[in-house]
């Protein structure tokens, strides 16, 4: 695949405790010569935390992209009209974002991104980070993944003994997960790694 010639929105949803290693994952991403667009959701962008400072992660972000964060519903909103993306990647996506994904409620600027990419039949690529992923949030994964361009990053559970219901995605096979994508497959094993 020709990276340069595409355009990936990135979007980062409210699972703090990964945003170190999502950095990490973008870092890598910006170094394939895509066009990376960073998208925040309101709480992840205006939210100070123990796992950092919204400015610091935003100063981050923008230098590694070399582009604005896009962090409010209004700016998100043109993404589909204007066919902004040829990819979108959330990660980290959680629980409340599937739960709104999954029932096509766009009150933030990551679930509106969703909504506005896919009205252009683009893939979308989520990147599970929830504590709740086998209990509530079991159905909401169940119903995206029958979904038409909506894929996910392989995930597993992350800490099976303290915290049973717990997945992450494995944010390490992101290249070939979008590369998947960009083929209209799902990486598999999808559950496990």
């Amino acid at each position: 695949m020709d990276w340069e010639n595409k355009t990936i929105g990135f979007a980062m949803c409210g699972s703090f405790c990964t945003f170190k290693n999502a950095l990490g994952v973008l870092n890598e991403l910006t170094q394939t010569g895509a066009n990376i667009i960073p998208i925040m959701s309101e709480m992840s962008y205006s939210t100070d935390t123990r796992f950092g400072k919204a400015e610091d992660f935003h100063n981050k972000i923008k230098l590694m992209t070399g582009n604005d964060i896009i962090h409010t519903i209004k700016d998100a909103e043109p993404i589909g009209p204007k066919g902004m993306l040829d990819m979108l990647v959330v990660l980290p996506c959680t629980g409340n974002s599937l739960a709104k994904i999954a029932n096509g409620i766009a009150d933030t600027s990551v679930t509106m991104s969703v909504k506005a990419h896919l009205r252009n039949q683009r893939p979308v690529l989520l990147a599970v980070s929830t504590n709740d992923g086998l209990g509530t949030a079991a159905k909401n994964i169940g119903t995206l993944l029958n979904c038409k361009n909506l894929y996910f990053l392989p995930f597993s559970q992350d800490d099976y003994i303290n915290k049973p219901c717990s997945l992450v995605a494995d944010f390490e096979q992101l290249p070939a997960a979008i590369l998947a994508a960009f083929e209209g497959k799902q990486l598999q094993p999808v559950l496990g790694f």
